[in-house]
């Protein structure tokens, strides 16, 4: 996004030949010009025997990479004469040179072509990068392989054709959520996580099916907007994982337990959008949660509230978005068998409290569902599967989230406490069980509001109006932690 608000200048003026490029890192201004210089020759223009000063405003911006090389090439040979400067002000330009002025890929080249749409220019990009861009609705994207390309197309001579897109209607292939044996409970419990983008917390020993479930649930998730699709590929795009296959494909990620929290939030010292901004719109996974670094996971509690995160540094700060679902999976004590069937398990209840203490209080009361998931018996596993397909599921799914949209504008998780006031208010008998289980599992105020948008998820898929009793004695068995701590 960044590289499209960025305005290249470029002055000539009489002296010792001299080319100095201002704005960019400076590890990176010499590669920049030695591009620029070699590829401008190659083409057989002429580089300018003057004192050449290219300055990349605004000063304060953060700029990286190669992007520049094509708008600083072109800046020049308008600054000379070379090119009509006129045409100029209609484009939006980005694009790394090779020393032949052939135009390599860029990175971020979808995030840039929503802002060049905004801006009401058309964009010039490589060739290899149209496709991407061109997802961007009313988007005017020109393809090209090169420098000498792009000034013919400016000076008249020879016109690039607009790029037309073709983008593929697949739907999204998902793992099916009928291949998991069993755990109707759980499955019922993220069918209600998908209704109204509640983050879980699943608890079970080994071999239980917690990352089979966690991978089939971007499956049950309500089918991406237009809107959602593009912020999702945006995000991708920034940090270099973006897939054109994988257009309206919810993002699933699964960081291993030893990744930093740079690597989940975003950062470094040009910041880079992480983990969690990655998976916009999609799933984040924590498998084996407790075996994180535990100040990894402490950076997720305000991501987890606002749905962004800002990273600041010394000379820069970067916003991006974080809109995902958390789902994590942790086994019940160290050995990970306690209560399973099979007896084995023989920790010690300190070697269990200081297992789960590896999960802080204010990060658990943060998540909304917390189940257990338990070992699937033999006879069970033995059986043919008769479980409920993904498609049945999303279909239940959908017709919640749609209700939650007429209802408020947005999913159940996102609201705030003035809407719970308005739309979460459980009847009389209800209440009455809300305010035993606070003083039972001496929950905070904001495991309280969680509870009641859990309670409306579940009163949106049994398309109740009103939130009943029925609903809060389930939201309040999604608080297992809670109870066990």
């Amino acid at each position: 996004m960044e590289a499209a608000l960025v305005t290249v200048e470029v002055h000539l003026a009489n002296g010792l030949p001299q080319f100095t490029i201002v704005g960019l890192p400076e590890a990176e201004v010499k590669e920049s010009k030695d591009r620029v210089r070699a590829a401008l020759q190659n083409c057989q223009f002429e580089f300018p025997a003057r004192r050449i000063t290219v300055n990349l405003a605004p000063a304060d911006l953060p700029k990286e990479s190669g992007r520049f090389d094509l708008p600083i090439a072109l800046g020049i040979l308008a600054a000379s004469g070379q090119i009509p400067a006129d045409k100029l002000n209609e484009y939006e330009f980005a694009g790394e040179l090779a020393l032949t002025g052939e135009l390599r890929p860029i990175r971020g080249a979808l995030a840039m072509t929503y802002r060049a749409a905004n801006s009401g220019r058309a964009f010039v990009l490589p060739e290899a990068n149209a496709a991407e861009a061109a997802l961007v609705e009313d988007a005017v994207v020109y393809p090209a392989r090169s420098l000498l390309q792009v000034a013919a197309h400016l000076a008249g001579r020879e016109a690039i054709a607009r790029f037309i897109p073709q983008v593929e209607s697949a739907a999204p292939n998902y793992p099916d959520m009928k291949e998991v044996k069993g755990q109707a409970a759980s499955k019922r419990a993220l069918e209600i996580a998908a209704a109204g983008s509640h983050s879980v917390l699943m608890s079970g020993p080994p071999g239980t099916g917690k990352s089979m479930l966690a991978a089939r649930f971007p499956g049950i998730l309500p089918a991406m907007t237009q809107e959602e699709a593009l912020e999702s590929a945006a995000m991708q795009s920034l940090g270099g994982a973006f897939e054109l296959s994988r257009w309206k494909t919810r993002p699933y990620r699964s960081p291993h337990h030893t990744a930093s929290a740079v690597a989940l939030v975003g950062g470094g010292s040009n910041p880079r959008p992480g983990e969690i901004s990655v998976a916009m719109h999609g799933v984040l996974f924590l498998d084996e949660l407790p075996e994180f670094d535990r100040s990894v996971l402490e950076v997720l509690r305000e991501p987890l509230e606002s749905g962004r995160i800002t990273i600041s540094r010394a000379a820069r700060r970067a916003d991006f978005k974080a809109q995902f679902q958390l789902v994590a999976a942790m086994n019940p004590c160290p050995c990970g068998y306690l209560g399973h069937y099979n007896g084995k398990c023989r920790c010690t209840p300190d070697q269990v409290a200081r297992y789960r203490g590896k999960i802080s209080g204010p990060l658990l009361d943060r998540i909304d569902i917390q189940i257990e998931v338990p070992a699937v018996p033999q006879e069970d596993l033995m059986r043919q599967s008769d479980s409920e397909d993904s498609a049945s599921i999303q279909q239940r799914v959908e017709a919640a989230r749609q209700r939650q949209l007429a209802r408020q504008g947005k999913p159940n998780a996102q609201l705030s406490v003035t809407e719970i006031d308005a739309h979460c208010t459980p009847d009389a008998s209800g209440e009455a069980l809300l305010r035993q289980a606070i003083t039972k599992l001496n929950l905070s105020a904001r495991a309280y509001h969680r509870i009641l948008k859990v309670a409306r998820s579940i009163a949106d898929l049994a398309a109740s109006k009103d939130i009943q009793t029925v609903h809060i004695a389930e939201a309040v068995q999604y608080r297992r932690m809670d109870k066990a701590n």
